[in-house]
Parts: C-alpha cells; sequence; structure tokens
C-alpha cells in the first residue's frame, strides 16, 4: 500500500480515523491439493472494535442449515415451508413471500436474498430460527471467540426484546412438519473492546442531534480474523479435520457457493430491479460499488459484505481457476468526516468504497506476479 500512494495515502495518513484493518491469506496448495495458508496483516486487532453490519449475515446462513442437519426431522428441509408467528411486543409476522418461486418463505430462499443483496429481513428471519443462544454458542464452538450476535439488523433491535424470538412452523405443502416454540435468550455475551463508543455526536431514534459520542457496546461484533476464519472452514473445508468442519451437506456448499458468487443482475428468484441492484453492488473488493465496472472474467469472488455508520467491511475468498490464483482477503474501513453518527454522511464514494477496490485488485495483481 506505502509503495502506491496515489492510491492509499488518504487512509494511511490517518489509519486510526479510518478504523482500517486488513488481513490477507495466500493460499499455496501442496502435492495432496490440500491448501497452506500464510497470512500478512496491517493494523489488524480483535479487541478494536468496529460495526460489522451485514457481514454477521454468512455466519447466520450456514448456522441455519446446520441447524435444519441437526434436528433430523423427518419431512424438515431448507426449501420447507417457513412460517413465522409473533409472540412479543415488536415481533412481526411473515406468512408470505412474493419474491420467491412459488410464493412462500423457506430457509433456502431466504439465504438467496442475504448472499445476493443482504438482505435485513431474510437474516432477522433465520436469526429467529436459529435462537440467539444458538448462534453464541456456535461461534464459540467454531472458536470465533471475538464475536457475538444479539440482535437482528435494521428495526432498532436491542436490549429485552432482542432475547426473545419468534415461534416458527415449518409445512410441507399443507403437512407441518416442525413446530418450534418462541425462546428467550437471558444471557448478555460480553467481550473485552476498545473503541465502542465513537464520534461527537449522533441522531436519536426521533432524529434529534444528541451531542455525546455515539455508543455501539451492545451491539453485535465479528472481528476481522473471526471473519475470515469462518470464511476459511466454509471455502476450504478440505483443510480442516472432519469434526472440525461445519455441519453441510454438499448441496448445502453448493446452495452457499452459487449465491456467494451470484450477481443479482443473475438471479430470476428474487428478480432484482438492475438500477438499484447492479452487477458488482455485492463486490466491494476488487469493484469498489461502480455502477459500470468491467468485471474480470477469470475472476470468482465469494464474499459477504457490509456497510453502515461509515464502516465498509468485506470478507472475501477470490479465486482464479485460469491462472491458479486463490486468496482470502478480509478489511474494514470507515470515513464519518463529521463525527457525528446515524445522519446518513459518510464519505462511502470518495474514500471506502475506492479504498476496497484499490486493495481488492492490488493484491490480485501481486497473486498473478507471483511465481
Amino acid at each position: 500500500m506505502k509503495s502506491k500512494p496515489e492510491l492509499f495515502s488518504v487512509v494511511l495518513n490517518h489509519p486510526e480515523k479510518h478504523q482500517v484493518q486488513v488481513l490477507y491469506t495466500q493460499i499455496k496448495r501442496d502435492k495432496n491439493n490440500k491448501p497452506i495458508f500464510t497470512s500478512y496483516s496491517y493494523n489488524l486487532n480483535d479487541h478494536h472494535y468496529f460495526y460489522p453490519a451485514s457481514t454477521v449475515k454468512l455466519a447466520a446462513v450456514i448456522f441455519a442449515l446446520e441447524k435444519i442437519n441437526d434436528l433430523k426431522v423427518k419431512g424438515l428441509d431448507r426449501k420447507s415451508t417457513m412460517i413465522t408467528d409473533s409472540s412479543y411486543k415488536g415481533q412481526t409476522k411473515v406468512l408470505k413471500d412474493p419474491t420467491s418461486q412459488n410464493g412462500l418463505p423457506s430457509v433456502e430462499h431466504y439465504i438467496k436474498k442475504i448472499l445476493l443483496t443482504s438482505d435485513n429481513d431474510a437474516f432477522n428471519r433465520l436469526f429467529e430460527f436459529i435462537g440467539r443462544a444458538e448462534i453464541n454458542t456456535k461461534l464459540k464452538k467454531y472458536d470465533l471467540l471475538n464475536s457475538r450476535i444479539l440482535n437482528r439488523l435494521a428495526i432498532g433491535d436491542s436490549g429485552e426484546p432482542a432475547k426473545h424470538t419468534n415461534p416458527i412452523k415449518f409445512y410441507n405443502g399443507t403437512v407441518l412438519v416442525y413446530s418450534q416454540k418462541e425462546q428467550y435468550d437471558p444471557k448478555e455475551y460480553p467481550l473485552t473492546l476498545g473503541n465502542t463508543t465513537m464520534g461527537k455526536a449522533y441522531l436519536d431514534s426521533n432524529e434529534h442531534l444528541v451531542n455525546k459520542p455515539f455508543s455501539l457496546a451492545g451491539k453485535n461484533a465479528f472481528a476481522i480474523s473471526d471473519q475470515q476464519a469462518l470464511m476459511k472452514r466454509l471455502m476450504t473445508p478440505e483443510a480442516f479435520p472432519v469434526k472440525e468442519r461445519f455441519h453441510l451437506t454438499p448441496s448445502d456448499y453448493q446452495l452457499i457457493y452459487t449465491y456467494m458468487s451470484k450477481l443479482p443482475t443473475e438471479s430470476d428468484y428474487p428478480k432484482y430491479d438492475p438500477k438499484e441492484f447492479w452487477p458488482a453492488y455485492a463486490k466491494m473488493l476488487y469493484y469498489g460499488r461502480e455502477k459500470d465496472a468491467q468485471f474480470n472474467p477469470d475472476l470468482k469472488i465469494f464474499n459477504k459484505y457490509g456497510d453502515s455508520y461509515g464502516f465498509i467491511i468485506d470478507n472475501s475468498y477470490f479465486k482464479d481457476e485460469k491462472h491458479q490464483i486463490e486468496f482470502f482477503l478480509t478489511a474494514v474501513v470507515q470515513s464519518n468526516e463529521d463525527g457525528i453518527f446515524n445522519d446518513g454522511k459518510y464519505e462511502y464514494e470518495s474514500i471506502c468504497y475506492p479504498f476496497m477496490k484499490n486493495l481488492g485488485r492490488m493484491l490480485y495483481e501481486e497473486a498473478m506476479k507471483a511465481p
């Protein structure tokens, strides 16, 4: 990055201000095709808090599929119709999904919406199905020890309501195959984190300016190291002992791989307006968020991005079979020049997207040069 000041000096000159963290892992394969990882990092600190936004959704995708497999209920699968009820104040029901082919909600369709365009409601429904306690137990199980997932997204979910999740029923046609009661999780999941208060002011839920730092102390946390560890276990399961792999079927992996790499414009169900969700919409690393990006035909990017409160995060696996290149790249950058949170004024276009694009391209070009 230092060798390319024209691309990176804005951020490198103020790494703390822009809260940059980068973790890059090269992959070489031995004679048995087993991956060998070599990692490099910049400014990496698992205890320096940043808001992970939608990157937490990838964990929910995996854990929802694991839960279906662990339940071993006859007739229950990811395509079963998932009807969400409500039992606590603020909860909402889901009876239909007009974006799916049959007009009904399912775990599989929610996964598609999460991986294609980072749909918030789809994540919230998987969060309710898995349950908050199970999500955080799974994070520990897989040694993701600097992370927690406490609440739904984009509905102001926090405190006591976040501890209650909805009752859910699964059907095949009109036949009830599984019923899950509402769940309650009393735990708090404390982590040792610095930087949980930021800025100088924020807009509250009524859009009133509050002149004190913004606290993110009770929010989701997903450290860069943990994000990449999750991605490694997902994309290169052969690098892990069988007992440490995710409890996913080959078709579960295929579903995730397909929709992690698919572009919104390539999907029929759900169907997206290309003006709202253009091809490069979700591929921050390498393409920024350019509406007219020229796609590299040799490169496939499997990723889950997040953007909120001025933070842009992308957790990616790059694969170019033609040139035998593959690597993991996970990064976060933030810009909030006015120091006010929740006002929707962040320098995504001028600072964050260009940084992500240039970082992905630089490392891909370096990999191309490698012997």
